[in-house]
């Protein structure tokens, strides 16, 4: 058996008020689930980024091919000009990519896990108390960088392993588990803390996990990645 870690004791902590808060509640309205907003992460900024550089590059083509081939003329001009309008219109209003549920997040492939976990948990902040936030994002680019380092590994590799049971599987749990907490209960203090609070420190555990796991991931140890255990043993949904 495991020695239990930091980690373990500050999500065995998290765990406990999540549950002594779901007690308090008990009888009450059940919350609704906030639909998660579509588009990914940063959705917008991403659709202009595209458009500037996709016009950008027909521009560049047609005054290549203006100045090698031929002149364009009037008629090539005006080509141009509907090309890059239709490019803009379509990528405008394409239908946004909807964002995976924990569900799909556990059944994905190690390559595309960083990615999809990363695009559901930014769908979360908006319903996540505001010193959380800055941690979600520290995540998130973390996430970002880790779907870089893990393009070699194998499913079945034991250090893909670690990598989908804290990604794939703990993070989404841990946030999740919070947000069945009644709203009008996340600000209420017991024994010290918030669940406001504990979301925050054990956001903040699973950013330090992280950061270590790129770490090993950079330095090529991968058994040493492959043998850290289950540093987040401690589940947070309640039993059925």
């Amino acid at each position: 058996m495991s020695v239990p870690t930091r980690t373990d004791e500050a999500i065995a902590d998290a765990r406990r008020t999540v549950e002594r808060v779901r007690g308090g509640g008990e009888g009450g309205v059940m919350q609704t689930q906030r639909r998660p907003a579509r588009g990914g992460r940063g959705g917008v900024k991403q659709r202009l980024v595209l458009i500037a550089l996709t016009d950008a590059a027909i521009l560049i083509a047609a005054a290549l091919f203006g100045g090698i081939v031929m002149p364009l003329g009037m008629f090539g001009a005006l080509a141009v000009m509907l090309l890059m309008l239709a490019v803009t219109l379509t990528i405008a209003f394409a239908p946004a990519t909807p964002v995976p549920t924990p569900e799909r997040i556990a059944r994905s492939e190690i390559k595309a896990l960083p990615a999809a976990t990363a695009r559901w948990l930014d769908a979360q902040r908006p319903a996540l108390p505001a010193p959380a936030v800055p941690i979600v994002d520290r995540i998130g680019a973390q996430l970002d960088t880790l779907g870089a380092q893990i393009g070699a590994l194998d499913d079945d590799a034991p250090a893909a392993a670690e990598v989908r049971r804290l990604v794939g599987e703990q993070l989404p749990e841990f946030v999740r588990d919070y947000q069945k907490v009644p709203a009008g209960l996340r600000s209420t203090p017991r024994n010290g803390k918030t669940p406001d609070q504990q979301l925050t420190d054990g956001l903040g555990v699973i950013e330090r996990e992280l950061s270590e796991m790129s770490e090993q991931l950079a330095q090529g140890d991968l058994d040493a990645l492959a043998t850290r255990g289950r540093f987040l043993e401690i589940k947070y949904q309640g039993e059925a």
